[in-house]
C-alpha cells in the first residue's frame, strides 16, 4: 500500500497556530482528549493518519496525532509521558495551546475501497486509527468487510471505551476487543491482538491492513497478517519515533534515509520492516 502525503502543511510550518481548549475528557489515568478550537485561524485540514505539533508555552512541544475533528474542532488524545505531554494533559478548557501542522502521510485508506480492510490498534494506537475508522463508516458502502481489532493492557487500559461499545452495537463493522490481563468479570478475550488475526480464518487475502501500536505488536501483528495471506504491501503501519522539527531538518526520527515526520509516520510494511529493525536511540 503506498504512502499518501495528505494535505500541505501550513505555509510557515514552524510557527504555531493559536488554539484555544473547549472541550477536555479525562479518558484514562494517564490520559485526555482534547478538542481545540481555532482562535484567529485555522491550520490545514488533516488526512486520517496525519499528526500535529502541539505547543505547550514555556515547555516545548511534542508530536500528536490526530484522532478525529469534530465539527471544526481538532481532536488529539494525549498520554502523560514526559514534561510536554504532562503539560498538554494539565491543560483545563480555555488554556489556549499552538499547534503546527497537519504533517506527515495519511493512511491513504481510499486505496482500499472495494476491499475488505482489517484495523489493528494497540494501546494509545487506538487514537491514529480512530479518524480512519469515522471514514470508513462515513462511507461504508465504499468498502467490503471491515473489522476493528484492539488490543490493552488491561480492561481499566482500554481506550474509548464507550465508543468502541457502540460501534459494536451499532454492526456496521465488525469490533473485536482483547487484553492481556483481566479479572474474571471480564466477558471478552484475554491474550495478545494477533491471537484475534489467527482466529480469523475466513481473513481475505485481498484485504487491506492498517496497524497501530507498539512497535513489538505491529511486528508480530504484521507476521500474523502475512501468515493469514495478506500481500505485505497491503499492510500499512504508523510508527512515532523522536519525531521534533516535524519537516525532516532536525534529523532525530531519521531511520537510514527515512526521516519518520517527512516520509511517514504511515508507511507500507516493506519499507518499515527493516527500519524498526534499528534500535531507538
Amino acid at each position: 500500500m503506498s504512502q499518501v502525503t495528505g494535505p500541505p502543511a501550513s505555509p510557515a510550518p514552524m510557527r504555531p497556530v493559536m488554539h484555544r481548549v473547549v472541550r477536555r475528557r479525562q479518558d484514562l489515568d494517564d490520559t485526555v482528549t482534547l478538542w481545540l478550537e481555532p482562535i484567529a485561524e485555522a491550520v490545514g485540514l488533516a488526512a486520517a493518519g496525519q499528526f500535529n505539533m502541539l505547543w505547550a508555552f514555556g515547555i516545548g512541544e511534542a508530536p500528536i496525532s490526530l484522532a478525529g475533528s469534530d465539527d471544526g474542532l481538532l481532536v488529539h488524545t494525549v498520554r502523560a509521558v514526559g514534561a510536554v505531554t504532562i503539560a498538554l494533559c494539565s491543560a483545563s478548557e480555555g488554556t489556549e495551546i499552538g499547534v503546527r501542522g497537519p504533517f506527515g502521510t495519511g493512511w491513504g485508506q481510499a486505496e482500499a475501497e472495494g476491499r475488505d480492510v482489517v484495523v489493528v490498534a494497540g494501546g494509545l494506537g487506538l487514537a491514529p486509527v480512530r479518524p480512519l475508522v469515522m471514514d470508513i463508516l462515513s462511507r461504508r458502502d465504499r468498502f467490503g468487510r471491515t473489522s476493528l481489532l484492539v488490543g490493552a493492557r488491561s480492561p481499566d487500559t482500554l481506550l474509548y471505551h464507550d465508543e468502541l461499545t457502540r460501534l459494536a452495537a451499532d454492526g456496521s463493522i465488525e469490533v473485536d476487543i482483547t487484553v492481556d490481563t483481566a479479572p474474571p468479570s471480564w466477558p471478552g478475550h484475554v491474550g495478545v491482538v494477533t491471537n484475534l488475526i489467527n482466529g480469523a480464518a475466513d481473513l481475505s487475502p485481498e484485504a487491506a491492513a492498517f496497524v497501530c501500536g507498539p512497535e513489538v505488536m505491529m511486528r508480530f501483528t504484521a507476521r500474523a497478517l502475512i501468515d493469514q495471506g495478506l500481500a505485505p504491501e497491503a499492510i500499512a503501519v504508523s510508527l512515532e519515533r523522536n519525531m521534533h522539527c516535524a519537516i525532516g531538518h532536525c534529523g532525530h526520527c531519521q531511520l537510514g534515509s527515512t526521516f519518520i515526520c517527512k516520509h511517514g509516520p504511515v508507511l507500507p510494511w516493506p519499507r518499515v520492516e527493516p527500519l524498526i529493525a534499528v534500535r531507538e536511540r
